[in-house]
């Protein structure tokens, strides 16, 4: 894609580049979902159905607080209380449920994400020519952990959550958070998220960010929208 950048873009120096994580930098795994499922179907003898309400009633049965997982820890109790209801909920035996549980867990605890192929070459420009980068993400305490588990962390200088800051994206505190952190400005910085949370691109644009919407695989319908991360390093070359 061709930039034009409006008046007074051109004359910008960027110092920092931040990322959203889910459909920015990662994806679902699926051959991870695709085995849970299969041991799940296999103990229970019928087909999974887990879709986005009944996720969110387990999350509520499973006692996710309503202000957030503050740590790790608490987070790994929370998802091994999830699988457990799940489990429950799908029939399986009350004395066999916290071992089948935990072998779940283990299956799938950091292992549910991958990176998309563009995300390494991209990373290691911008770190070798000295951006400073973070990730803002609406999730839990485990973002640096799933990051690093990815082999990227070591390229991120700050990692911003949600459920720790206290709100989620595009509220302007979980921005500003971010910005205090490497002690750069919003117009010193550039803000990259997935199309189908455009408000959340535009939420950090409102404050000075220069934002991008990454559409991956849909129309470009604005002179914001790109396609790959590669485009990030594109537009600094033009810079």
């Amino acid at each position: 894609m061709q930039f034009r950048p409006c008046q007074g873009d051109d004359m910008k120096e960027y110092k920092a580049i931040f990322f959203d994580r889910d459909n920015t930098l990662t994806h679902a795994k699926e051959e991870t979902k695709l085995l849970r499922n299969q041991l799940i179907e296999k103990w229970s003898g019928r087909k999974l159905e887990l879709d986005y309400y009944r996720t969110m009633d387990l999350f509520k049965k499973s006692g996710y607080p309503q202000s957030g997982l503050k740590t790790v820890d608490e987070e790994v109790q929370f998802w091994k209380r999830y699988y457990k209801q799940l489990l429950k909920d799908e029939g399986i035996e009350e004395d066999k449920l916290d071992e089948k549980s935990e072998l779940i867990f283990s299956k799938v605890w950091l292992k549910d994400r991958e990176l998309f192929p563009d995300v390494l070459d991209v990373l290691e420009y911008l770190k070798n020519n000295n951006y400073k980068m973070g990730v803002i993400s609406d999730t839990s305490p485990s973002l640096e952990l799933t990051l690093t588990s990815l082999g990227i962390g070591r390229y991120f200088d700050c990692f911003i959550c949600s459920d720790i800051v206290g709100v989620m994206k595009p509220d302007p505190k979980i921005y500003k958070t971010a910005l205090d952190t490497l002690g750069v400005k919003a117009e010193e910085s550039i803000y990259v998220d997935d199309y189908d949370y455009d408000k959340e691109a535009d939420g950090a644009r409102k404050l000075g960010f220069t934002s991008f919407h990454l559409c991956r695989n849909g129309e470009l319908k604005d002179k914001w929208d790109i396609k790959s991360l590669s485009e990030i390093v594109d537009f600094l070359k033009d810079k």
